[in-house]
């Protein structure tokens, strides 16, 4: 249940990061004023509006990182920790190890 919100919140915050660095303008204008990011201008100022979405890349982008490694300790292993990858859990059990069988030479084929 932990694993599932944390997922989830990891999901939210990184479309609003998608979101946010679309909205910066780069040098030739960006996307900003398709999204309408040009009212936002006019009504905080253009220095202001660049250190907003400056500053919220900056702290999504850590609390993406962040819930990324909350998500990976909050993972749980269905069949308990074996120390097993999932490729050795899913191969078939030998019982000796086979050798490969090599073609014999008889000497008079020399």
């Amino acid at each position: 249940m932990l694993h599932a919100l944390v997922v989830t919140l990891t999901c939210v915050v990184a479309i609003l990061l998608i979101i946010v660095v679309l909205m910066q303008s780069s040098k030739g204008g960006g996307l900003a004023g398709a999204f309408g990011a040009a009212g936002a201008t006019q009504i905080l100022g253009v220095r202001r509006t660049a250190d907003f979405l400056s500053k919220a890349t900056t702290v999504l982008a850590a609390l993406f990182m962040a819930l990324c490694v909350v998500a990976e300790f909050t993972t749980g292993s269905s069949s308990g920790e074996s120390g097993e990858s999932v490729i050795q859990k899913n191969a078939p059990k030998q019982s000796a190890p086979v050798s490969p069988v090599l073609p014999q030479s008889s000497p008079e084929q020399k």
